[in-house]
């Protein structure tokens, strides 16, 4: 007997159709394995795509990140081109990105579409808006070195690169119980209000700060930083970061070409943990640096949804314990399933301190939070 194959082909589209059409869970499904921007479009479809779309969204609260190395090319940086590349498949909708960038190669040359060679570069400010959706929060960072964790799997083993094309970029959605601001400070823009809208001042729920210095050496700089951080040194708050090169990623002309500033975000909400160790001069050797990682372990807290962030000296890495990546290999030994980000810096901002539900804490000042030779390593949980 003949089967009329179209007929059998129009009933099956027919039932599709009506499915697809009508059964939110059929929908809400399959859209479970669409990468984010591509779901984006697949709201405009319908109603119920529309309203499908939005509860995967809101179930999309894991970190993301893209990290790149290599050589540049007319088409811009190495991380530039994969990243134009990979957020077309990330399974997330940032609404906060830090990224970071060796600056040899972001202040020495014009590797990014167009050229970034102020601190507040707008041009490069406007080539990341495009990357990434209207109004997602940008922090771009220049260093002399970069600490990444390759794209993939978080216990992929971490890398030094003190020389060489390298940078990364983190991508953080919004998430239940956590508040993440951008702040960037230079003389002109530096007041108590602009302290309190970042969260830096007032805020109970304010738990980690990652804070980054450029052109501190200058005249004013030192003075500049101290009266950041003297507040948050004698708070209930984790800080850590270091000083950087260069700003790259604000669009908004706040300071000349030349002038000292602080950028950072801070993170608050019930859900946020933190803790930190400071690797000192002492720490010589690939057993130390291990010993000195453990540390973190006693502030138990949980690996799922964690950042590990290193924040180095120029002068440590390869140079100072003649081989290479000793003290990522240390975080990975400690930390299996928690992907590092970090830079090699100028001067390093941290301490030994653990911030969680019990508020166990190590008390510093100013300038206990400011170093130098030494490496600050942290843990960051979004619940």
């Amino acid at each position: 007997m003949d089967v009329n194959t179209d007929c059998l082909n129009a009933e099956y589209g027919s039932k599709a159709g009506y499915i697809l059409s009508n059964v939110a869970e059929v929908v809400e499904r399959i859209l479970t394995f669409v990468p984010t921007k591509s779901l984006l479009r697949s709201a405009c479809v319908c109603r119920l795509w529309r309203n499908c779309a939005r509860r995967v969204l809101r179930t999309q609260q894991q970190l993301g990140w893209v990290s790149a190395t290599g050589s540049s090319s007319s088409e811009g940086h190495v991380l530039y081109r994969t990243l134009a590349e990979e957020v077309e498949n990330i399974y997330l909708l940032p609404q906060t990105v830090l990224l970071m960038a060796d600056s040899e190669t972001i202040n020495g040359r014009s590797y990014w579409p167009k050229k970034a060679k102020t601190m507040c570069s707008s041009d490069v400010a406007e080539d990341l808006k495009r990357l990434f959706p209207k109004g997602c929060d940008i922090l771009g960072i220049a260093t002399p070195g970069i600490v990444l964790t390759p794209s993939g799997q978080p216990s992929s083993q971490p890398q030094e690169h003190q020389e060489g094309e390298a940078g990364f970029a983190l991508m953080i959605p919004s998430m239940d119980g956590v508040t993440i601001r951008p702040f960037h400070f230079c003389k002109q823009t530096l007041s108590k209000t602009a302290l309190e809208e970042a969260g830096l001042v007032g805020d109970p729920e304010l738990r980690v700060v990652l804070l980054f210095g450029y052109q501190a050496f200058k005249a004013g700089g030192p003075r500049f930083l101290h009266h950041i951080l003297q507040p948050l040194a004698q708070s209930s708050v984790l800080v850590a970061g270091g000083h950087v090169e260069s700003v790259f990623s604000h669009s908004r002309i706040c300071c000349g070409r030349g002038s000292y500033g602080v950028v950072g975000l801070t993170l608050s909400g019930p859900r946020v943990q933190g803790a930190s160790v400071l690797l000192d001069q002492d720490v010589t050797t690939e057993k130390a640096a291990e010993a000195a990682v453990q540390r973190l372990k006693a502030a138990s807290i949980p690996e799922h949804n964690t950042l590990g962030f290193m924040f180095a000296c120029v002068g440590r890495g390869q140079n100072y314990y003649n081989q290479r990546d000793v003290e990522v290999h240390a975080f990975r030994k400690v930390f299996p399933s928690i992907p590092l980000f970090g830079f090699f810096g100028n001067g390093e901002i941290g301490c030994d301190r653990i911030v969680t539900g019990n508020y166990m804490l190590t008390n510093s000042d100013a300038d206990g939070l400011q170093h130098g030779f030494t490496t600050v390593m942290t843990l960051v949980h979004l619940g």
